[in-house]
C-alpha cells in the first residue's frame, strides 16, 4: 500500500489541479461570480481532500481483505471512482445549497452536471499518478511484491 506521505501528495495534487480547472468552468456554466464559486470550490476541495485520504485508505484495506492484493484493474478503478464520488456528493450538497441560497435539488443538479467532468478527471488523475509514482503491488497469496 502507499505511504501516508504519498497519500497526502496524491490528495493535495488532485485538489490543486481540480481547483485550477473547476473554478473558471463552474463560474462560466453556472453563472455565479468567481468569489462565490471560489468559496464553494475551496471548501469543497478541503472536504474532498479529507474524504479522499480516508476513503482511499479504507478502499485499499478492503482490497487487501477481499482480494488479497492492492492491484486495481480498470473495473476496480471505476468502482473506486463511483463510490468516492457518491460519498463526496452526500458530504458536499448541504454546504453548496446553504452557501449559494439554492435548494438541495438545485445543488444536486449543479453537482450532477460536474460529475461527468470529475469521473473522467478522477480516473485520469489516478491512472496518471500510478504511472508517475508507481508502487509494487503486494500479492498476499504469493507473499511477494509484484512490479507492474
Amino acid at each position: 500500500m502507499r505511504t501516508h506521505r504519498d497519500r497526502i501528495r496524491h490528495a493535495v495534487g488532485f485538489e490543486i489541479i481540480a481547483l485550477i480547472l473547476s473554478i473558471p468552468i463552474m463560474s462560466f456554466f453556472f453563472d455565479f461570480n468567481i468569489k462565490d464559486i471560489s468559496v464553494i470550490a475551496i471548501t469543497g476541495s478541503i472536504i474532498a481532500t479529507l474524504w479522499n485520504y480516508g476513503f482511499n485508505i479504507a478502499f485499499d484495506k478492503g482490497m487487501v481483505r477481499f482480494k488479497r492484493s492492492t492491484f486495481k484493474t480498470p473495473a476496480l478503478r471505476m468502482l473506486h471512482v463511483l463510490l468516492f464520488e457518491s460519498g463526496l456528493l452526500m458530504l458536499y450538497l448541504p454546504m453548496v445549497s446553504w452557501y449559494l441560497g439554492i435548494t438541495l435539488w438545485q445543488a444536486f443538479i449543479m453537482d450532477a452536471s460536474l460529475v461527468g467532468f470529475y469521473l473522467v478527471y478522477t480516473f485520469s488523475y489516478n491512472w496518471a499518478y500510478d504511472k508517475i509514482f508507481p508502487i509494487p503491488y503486494f500479492n498476499y497469496e504469493r507473499n511477494e511484491a509484484v512490479s507492474i
